[in-house]
């Protein structure tokens, strides 16, 4: 009986048709407790992948996700990608990446969904109202470290495809999983494995969905673009040694001024960069990106409440949100080498290292703007006329990521937000960095759309993270309703 209804609603989904989408919403809604009880286990497992003291429990994370995957009929792999080079040079072993397939029809269209479940470094000294490694439920919001980002978006579609296993109503689609341990540190390894996999794992793949961002607002969203990230480190040294101010101050060049006085020439006090070159390449804004901003839903009054702040560097909507994802940033994180302790200490570093970031728009090219940075702060560093040394590296150089909003992936997107949730979705970009978007762009040449269902208040990589139960449950009905949706596509 369940298989002949599933035919008839595989060709429609409208209507009398909906019957098939109220049986896999129902489900959602019968099982939710479950769901959560699953998020519970996986947020308790410390799978920072920062601290190598802990890669026992990011290979245990890898062998859970592996586990579930199994446990719902997936074609399971899990593949080697070598070794990690850590700090003092010794070599430690990389988090298997999972890989799992969910059907094979040719006739079909193939989605692979990316995701990681490592996590950024959480202590409940650091300001956790709880434990962050205990899923804690408090009025509807799931507290826990990697809740939002990255495990419930993971899990929120291995449910997805579970709950058409467990009713026995045939996929849509073909679907394939590839998920990673170690997105919070670079990826390491991950570049290399889809080199290597272009023409086998790759080779039947249609478009690239990945769920590891958030909405900006309660309404739901569809994300086409992230900014790129060039990261570097400017290093003066001088004396050889440290020196105690008493006795060296006043006649030695200190390198945490000199360092000091050029990190002040890389911005204005208005947020304007200063390198030469940088704001130019900038793309113009169009008249059809112009109107995308004036529709999206963002309370700017709202945004500085959450901050904390009073005032903001623009007090408009679309200014402000063409310089969160359209305009290049530049921050500057922290100087290593400089005395940061509680106390007091009077000593001269002998070296110091500034570490700053320019997070970069499409038109940008990382290799440029290496140049562009080493080239400015060497003059700076030489108009000062010291001694000492400077040394400029750019040690990360990830690119911009931005599709095109036209493309089918979004209009099903579109589609899957409003029969979910009943409003038309914001088409946001991101702020932020994701490499493996555009690595998977430029391996694979395949269509790619981020789909989110993350909260906008779900504090990513601060301290009381979450999810809401709100965006869980029903961000697995959006993807159960997105695999029908992309089912629809014309397949070439």
């Amino acid at each position: 009986m369940m298989k002949s209804i599933s035919l008839v609603c595989l060709l429609m989904w409208t209507g009398v048709s909906s019957f098939m989408f109220d049986n896999l919403t129902q489900y959602v809604n019968s099982h939710e407790e479950e769901f959560i009880e699953t998020l519970r286990k996986w947020v308790s497992i410390e799978s920072d992948s920062s601290d190598i003291s802990k890669r026992s429990d990011l290979h245990r994370m890898m062998e859970v996700t592996a586990e579930k995957l199994r446990l719902i009929g997936g074609a399971v792999e899990m593949v080697d990608i070598g070794m990690q080079t850590i700090s003092n040079g010794s070599t430690i072993e990389l988090p298997k990446v999972v890989t799992a397939q969910f059907g094979s029809d040719a006739t079909k269209h193939t989605v692979c969904i990316y995701g990681h479940v490592d996590v950024q470094p959480a202590k409940k000294e650091d300001g956790w109202a709880t434990d962050p490694y205990q899923l804690t439920d408090i009025n509807g919001n799931l507290y826990g470290r990697g809740a939002s980002d990255n495990k419930a978006p993971v899990l929120a579609w291995i449910h997805t495809v579970e709950v058409y296993k467990a009713l026995n109503i045939e996929l849509p689609v073909n679907v394939k999983f590839i998920i990673e341990g170690m997105e919070e540190t670079g990826s390491d390894g991950l570049d290399a494995m889809i080199v290597a996999q272009k023409d086998t794992f790759f080779s039947d793949v249609d478009f690239i969905i990945i769920s590891d961002c958030g909405w900006l607002s309660r309404r739901p969203a569809l994300t086409y673009g992230t900014r790129g990230n060039c990261y570097f480190l400017a290093e003066v040294s001088g004396p050889k040694k440290d020196l105690h101010s008493g006795v060296y101050g006043g006649t030695v060049i200190e390198p945490m001024i000199d360092l000091i006085g050029i990190m002040d020439k890389l911005i204005s006090p208005s947020g304007k960069i200063l390198i030469p070159g940088i704001r130019e390449a900038v793309a113009p804004l169009s008249d059809e990106e112009w109107k995308i901003y004036q529709d999206i839903e963002f309370d700017v009054e709202r945004y500085k409440e959450d901050i904390g702040i009073g005032e903001l560097m623009y007090n408009n909507k679309v200014d402000l949100l063409a310089h969160r994802w359209r305009h290049p940033t530049l921050s500057i994180h922290g100087i290593e080498g400089a005395f940061s302790a509680p106390g007091t200490k009077t000593v001269i570093p002998a070296k110091v290292t500034a570490k700053f970031s320019i997070r970069q728009v499409p038109n940008m090219d990382p290799a440029v703007v290496e140049k562009q940075v080493t080239d400015y702060l060497n003059s700076v560093f030489a108009k000062r006329k010291s001694p000492n040394k400077l040394n400029v590296t750019m040690v990360i150089g990830a690119k911009p990521w931005l599709a095109d909003v036209n493309n089918p992936l979004y209009e099903a997107g579109k589609a899957a937000a409003k029969r979910v949730f009943n409003v038309d979705p914001d088409m946001i970009r991101e702020g932020g960095t994701i490499p493996i978007a555009r690595s998977f762009q430029d391996v694979t040449g395949k269509s790619i759309i981020m789909l989110p269902i993350g909260g906008f208040d779900d504090g990513l990589h601060s301290q009381n993270e979450k999810i809401s139960r709100y965006n869980y449950i029903e961000g697995t009905k959006l993807f159960i309703a997105y695999l029908h949706e992309v089912s629809q596509i014309k397949k070439n």
